[in-house]
């Protein structure tokens, strides 16, 4: 049967917005919702199934016209710039600033934009996200020093990536593993520093604590295929951070043996603070966020952070995260309201700050080695409650005060 241009000419509007969402690192409800919303009002009625490494589209304009489309796919990075942009051009169609033809254009010059921020900037973003995180975990400042500069070893490994299809496939133990060898090699120049606590910092990046947050929340939307890939996905990326790591200690306690650690003395709490407005703007720029809505991104990192602060005063760390991760999502549903944009451009940044993908790396490493990396006692329960205590926050902040938009 042939099918007519303008169903030919929506069907693809309609796939290739899915496809750019999901290169956009947009999760799975949330995507598709998104095209069933844009889907219906095209006049198309439509069916979809996203997951991390697969997209299924069902449409059909009445009873005769009907098309399937089944793309396999490798998972998104987030790219909460072209998200925006995305969402500005869905908004444009729907008002008749734009019509199906010059959206779809518009759609791969979306897609294809290069990164706003640079090489160098993304660079130093790197290194200065891993200092961020040795200052926000309250240790010294040789280790926040030590863990720039690994972070900044970490951002080559990354680059050299995006040009070799071999690294790409080892990039995360290979990263952990150089700085762990390197870390042990500073123990004996610096022997002050917490050296599991830097190789932490360093690779914290890599670290999936926000996808296991988005994929417990798939999970809790009944997207059961999407969130058990995205939490099987990132466990895996957490044993191959250890591996590397536990395989670069022990190659560089044979090279260079294993300095006495000298206990330095720790940073005061106000540094927290700066940690968190460092981590904030090195958010902005390797989530490439538009600079428009980088201060509402900043700000969003204030108010998870401070709500869970002040919780803390009251509740134990677990619940204090519930109250954060409540005030972040009524905090980014107003901005979506407001600005008309979608919720999850500034929410993914507070929620970075909160996430306790570090404490499952940390519990990792206690349960295997024995060894402790902080002062921390039933580390595995307390990240199971402060995940839950995230997912339970986001629902109850949309409840609260919904979001203008399904992204």
């Amino acid at each position: 049967m042939v099918q007519s241009a303008d169903f030919i000419e929506k069907r693809r509007f309609i796939i290739d917005l899915g496809k750019a969402l999901h290169k956009f690192g947009t999760n799975s409800f949330r995507t598709e919702a998104h095209l069933q919303s844009v889907a219906s009002f095209l006049g198309v009625k439509g069916s979809f199934i996203i997951t991390p490494t697969s997209l299924t589209f069902v449409l059909f304009d009445g009873e005769e016209q009907e098309y399937s489309h089944i793309a396999r796919v490798n998972p998104g990075e987030l790219d909460l710039g072209s998200l925006a942009r995305t969402d500005e051009l869905v908004d444009e169609l729907s008002s008749g600033q734009r019509n199906l033809s010059e959206a779809i254009d518009r759609l791969e010059e979306i897609a294809n934009k290069p990164n706003p921020y640079g090489k160098f900037l993304t660079f130093t973003a790197f290194g200065f996200s891993s200092g961020a995180f040795a200052m926000l975990m309250h240790t010294s400042w040789n280790d926040v020093f030590w863990s720039t500069v690994l972070g900044f070893l970490v951002a080559v490994f990354v680059f050299w990536s995006e040009r070799s299809k071999r690294v790409t496939e080892m990039l995360e133990p290979l990263s952990a593993l150089s700085c762990a060898l390197l870390a042990s090699a500073i123990t004996n120049i610096d022997p002050s520093i917490n050296m599991p606590l830097v190789i932490l910092s360093a690779i914290i990046v890599f670290i999936p604590g926000l996808s296991l947050t988005l994929g417990l929340s798939e999970l809790a939307a009944r997207h059961l295929m999407s969130g058990t890939a995205r939490v099987m996905d990132a466990t895996m990326v957490l044993f191959k951070l250890y591996f590397g790591a536990v395989l670069g200690m022990a190659l560089g306690n044979i090279f260079w043996g294993t300095a006495e650690f000298v206990a330095p003395e720790t940073m005061p709490n106000w540094t927290a603070w700066i940690a968190v407005t460092i981590l904030s703007i090195t958010l902005v720029i390797l989530f490439k966020v538009r600079k428009k809505d980088a201060p509402w991104g900043i700000i969003c990192g204030y108010i998870a952070f401070g709500a869970s602060i002040w919780a803390s005063n009251y509740l134990d760390y677990a619940l204090s995260a519930f109250v954060g991760s409540f005030a972040l999502g009524i905090y980014s549903n107003l901005f979506s309201r407001i600005m008309n944009l979608p919720s999850s451009i500034v929410m993914l940044l507070g929620l970075v700050v909160l996430v306790p993908g570090s404490k499952v790396y940390i519990g990792l490493s206690s349960l295997v080695s024995g060894q402790v990396m902080l002062e921390t006692q039933g580390v595995g329960v307390q990240t199971f409650l402060i995940f839950m205590s995230l997912v339970a926050g986001l629902i109850f902040a949309n409840v609260a005060v919904r979001s203008r938009k399904s992204l």
